[in-house]
């Protein structure tokens, strides 16, 4: 079968590989002159027809597009050939897309990788990038995972929620609300804490639009993922390594940076490495109100989380102890109740009574308050009674 003979956006989709072949990346230019290429035949609304078609083919996600495009969709997960789950809110959820073959799974990995400026093939069987608007991605090949390569893709959200819009999803109750605000207003430190896709950086952008619009918020990320709006907002952002082996600047290295920026909040997106030393210090060197998101299960295990990212950076188990119990004050739970994110514990982090350890207390545990709820209100000068 000749090009001509085949259907148009394969003999067109096989004109932009060759020009990938060629060591020329794919562009709006690219795919413009290919869909031309054949106005004669296909008239001026078949071109245009031919333009978008191969967009999203070629410079967008294929099948993947009106999924991305749907405003209630945080997650789209691509299981090689097995199917295609996204996240609207409420759990994951199989949808009907699907690829044909394990070729086809493979060609959109390693063309999303070459868009995010990244590269993808036996050599480096793994990425992490941001594509254009924001999104962000994984992708693994085989035979580190099994029938076919494996997309990740975490959608950022189109507007930033605040407080009152997360309140009115369920998140959060009118007391529950009080304590966020009041946190934020106090410029007390805190830690968002939960599982994947519990809602932590959705709470902690709520949490910094709420930040007095004077104060300048420097924000630490390894990959851009935290929607904040508010009028100074200062991003630094984390590198990998080229593929020789080059060129990494980790989250430790911005967050010292980050220090000589002048930061009223000093914000690190995730801390899950060596940087959790660098944070800590800052918070404990006169940098009030700042914040981070952190996996775990409860907030009874943060004290052994930082316990154990501590030990990346080489610090004993009494010194980060020592540390976390007066760098964070606040430690705000996050889990999903019924396929719905919703704020499950408050604590606070004080002394244990042996005096050489870090502890959270819990305050408000679904609505109840607990022993911890004493310290809570005298930090935020709450009423203590009921």
């Amino acid at each position: 079968m000749s090009a001509v003979d085949q259907p148009r956006s394969t003999a067109a989709n096989d004109l932009v590989w060759q020009h990938i072949r060629g060591g020329r990346p794919p562009s709006e230019d690219a795919v413009t002159s290919i869909a031309e290429q054949d106005a004669v035949r296909l008239g001026s609304a078949g071109v245009d027809s031919l333009r978008r078609e191969l967009r999203g083919e070629v410079l967008g996600a294929g099948p993947l597009e009106p999924l991305l495009a749907d405003p209630s969709v945080t997650d789209v997960l691509v299981n090689g050939v097995d199917g295609v789950w996204v996240d609207r809110g409420e759990g994951l959820q199989q949808e009907t897309v699907r690829f044909s073959d394990a070729a086809s799974v493979r060609r959109l990995a390693v063309r999303l990788a070459a868009v995010a400026g990244a590269r993808l093939d036996d050599a480096c069987p793994w990425v992490d990038g941001l594509l254009p608007g924001g999104v962000r991605l994984h992708g693994i090949l085989p035979p580190l995972v099994a029938d076919g390569a494996h997309l990740s893709l975490r959608i950022p959200r189109r507007v930033s929620p605040d407080l009152t819009a997360l309140q009115g999803l369920g998140m959060f109750d009118d007391d529950l609300a009080a304590v966020l605000r009041r946190v934020v207003q106090r410029r007390v430190s805190f830690v968002i804490t939960g599982g994947t896709g519990s809602g932590k950086t959705t709470l902690l952008g709520a949490m910094l639009q709420a930040v007095t619009p004077t104060e300048r918020i420097v924000l630490v990320e390894d990959v851009r993922e935290l929607s904040v709006e508010h009028p100074h907002v200062v991003r630094l952002q984390g590198r990998t390594a080229n593929v020789e082996g080059r060129g990494e600047v980790t989250l430790t290295t911005l967050v010292r940076q980050s220090l000589r920026m002048r930061p009223d909040r000093l914000v690190v997106g995730e801390v899950r490495g060596a940087e959790v030393r660098e944070m800590m210090s800052a918070l404990n060197t006169g940098h009030e109100g700042g914040a981070s998101t952190l996996h775990a299960n409860a907030i009874a295990d943060v004290p052994s989380r930082f316990e154990a990212l501590g030990a990346l950076a080489g610090l004993p188990a009494e010194a980060v102890h020592a540390q976390l119990a007066s760098a964070i004050s606040v430690v705000i739970h996050l889990a999903r109740h019924e396929g719905r994110r919703a704020v499950r514990e408050i604590g606070v982090i004080r002394r244990a009574p042996a005096g050489r350890l870090a502890e959270v207390v819990p305050a408000l545990v679904a609505g109840v308050r607990l022993p911890g709820w004493t310290d809570l209100s005298t930090l935020l000068e709450l009423e203590v009674d009921p």
